[in-house]
């Protein structure tokens, strides 16, 4: 069956409604804290959006109050618009220590007129290396649109706007470590990454065009969360539980076709064809991913 717009058009609708339902208790300043930028993140209209910026003395960020171990994360984000090359607006999950999981969105800023960047990773046990990079169908800087992050047991998958962009999955039985033990918090930033961020660093930020601003709102977390004490909100049989079918949840045949309709037409790279960076043989999980 053919791929259609009208299809997408109907899936982003349902995930927009899902948001707003689901963000109707949703409130910045009682999920999540401001973790550095003096002044530059800022939380308004009552906690319904969120602002972060960056200028040359300092880039901002924020953290969520709760940790989490597996969930359905999504946020609607309007990137840095104009000239945002050198910059990273970044959207993440992350555990803490020396063996860190982690899983990364991160909105890689270009010239005007240029598309972002959409650079995506995994990190199990401290061990990343597992980017997928893509352009968007759409400008992100025009409208909010919503990136979302469904972590469970099986998979990870990343998501646009409800159509789905890539799927990690749990790959244990060829010796690669999934993230499944190690709370993670929800972190974002928007940082000065000229050194690396557009065109290898070609491109540096443009100090002229400062302050940069990215704006958030509608975060919703269905998710265990998981106390201080290691207790975790999700009972022994959530997974039976019609709000928590996502720690079931795996992509359909429509899901799929869409997932491979997007990375046929904007993926522009994958560390899992990139035979100069693994001359000896690709990475055991691209076998299954």
């Amino acid at each position: 069956m053919a791929f259609s717009w009208q299809s997408t058009k109907i899936v982003q609708l349902l995930v927009l409604l899902s948001i707003f339902i689901n963000s109707a208790n949703a409130n910045f300043n009682n999920d999540v804290d401001i973790t550095f930028g003096d002044g530059r993140a800022k939380i308004l209209n009552n906690g319904e959006l969120l602002t972060l910026t960056l200028d040359h003395s300092s880039g901002s960020g924020f953290q969520t109050k709760n940790q989490y171990l597996f969930g359905k994360i999504d946020m609607q984000l309007k990137l840095v618009a104009g000239n945002s090359a050198g910059t990273v607006t970044a959207y993440y999950l992350s555990s803490t220590g020396p063996t860190w999981d982690e899983i990364d969105f991160e909105f890689l800023g270009n010239l005007s007129g240029d598309p972002y960047t959409l650079h995506t990773n995994v990190f199990s046990q401290g061990k990343g290396g597992r980017e997928q990079q893509f352009h968007l169908w759409f400008d992100p800087t025009a409208d909010f649109h919503t990136y979302s992050i469904l972590w469970n047991p099986q998979r990870i998958i990343f998501s646009v706007d409800g159509t789905p962009i890539r799927e990690f999955k749990n790959a244990e039985s060829v010796g690669v470590a999934f993230p499944k033990n190690q709370p993670m918090k929800m972190y974002s930033s928007l940082w000065d990454a000229e050194d690396w961020a557009t065109r290898g660093g070609l491109i540096k930020t443009d100090w002229s065009q400062a302050p940069f601003s990215a704006s958030y709102r509608n975060f919703n977390a269905n998710a265990c969360i998981v106390s201080s004490s290691g207790a975790s909100s999700c009972s022994s049989n959530s997974a039976n539980s019609s709000n928590d079918s996502w720690l079931n949840e795996a992509l359909d045949a429509t899901s799929e076709e869409k997932m491979r309709w997007v990375q046929k037409n904007y993926m522009v790279y994958n560390y899992c064809t990139d035979s100069k960076r693994f001359p000896q043989g690709y990475p055991p999980e691209c076998a299954i991913n």
